[in-house]
């Protein structure tokens, strides 16, 4: 719980510095989604709030999301479908993600390899760096071994509820 109770500083801090209210709506939202662990979509945040009887319109949800991504509290992915994930951000928790095209299944991870050569390519090149987002599509090793096929190699046919809870 304090992990949350600081999230939720941090994010009374950013809007009051942007002149803005911590409605209870928004509070709430930022309470499930530190309470949530893995990469959730906008309309299932909204779903989780009505079964839990807290009264907030779409519109609030999207735009108090849109604050969060702002505030850098919440991280916006796109994982190969034609809508946005989202998931807090706790921390240097920066990763990248293997998306299985087949049955949705994201597998986060973090090589430093990969980073530092990021690192080398933007000084050789003398680009500043202020985010970046790797992610490799491909097959995970069970919907290999069932011989399954994408229906196409850059689209995630769907991130199912199992795959949403699924951490490799």
């Amino acid at each position: 719980m304090p992990r949350i109770d600081s999230a939720v500083g941090r994010f009374r801090t950013f809007l009051d510095e942007h002149e803005l209210k911590l409605t209870s709506e928004r509070e709430a939202l930022v309470r499930e989604i530190f309470a949530t662990h893995y990469h959730f979509e906008a309309d299932e945040l909204l779903f989780k709030m009505k079964q839990k009887s807290v009264k907030i319109s779409r519109a609030t949800v999207y735009r108090t999301l849109e604050l969060l991504v702002k505030s850098g509290l919440v991280r916006r992915v796109h994982l190969g479908e034609d809508h946005y994930h989202y998931e807090h951000v706790s921390g240097n928790s920066h990763h990248d993600h293997l998306i299985c095209t087949a049955c949705g299944t994201v597998i986060e991870f973090h090589d430093e390899a990969i980073e530092q050569r990021q690192r080398e390519i933007c000084e050789r090149k003398k680009f500043t760096p202020t985010f970046h987002n790797l992610q490799i599509l491909g097959l995970c090793d069970s919907c290999r071994r069932k011989g399954e096929q994408p229906d196409a190699p850059d689209r995630v046919k769907m991130i199912g509820q199992g795959a949403m809870n699924l951490r490799k």
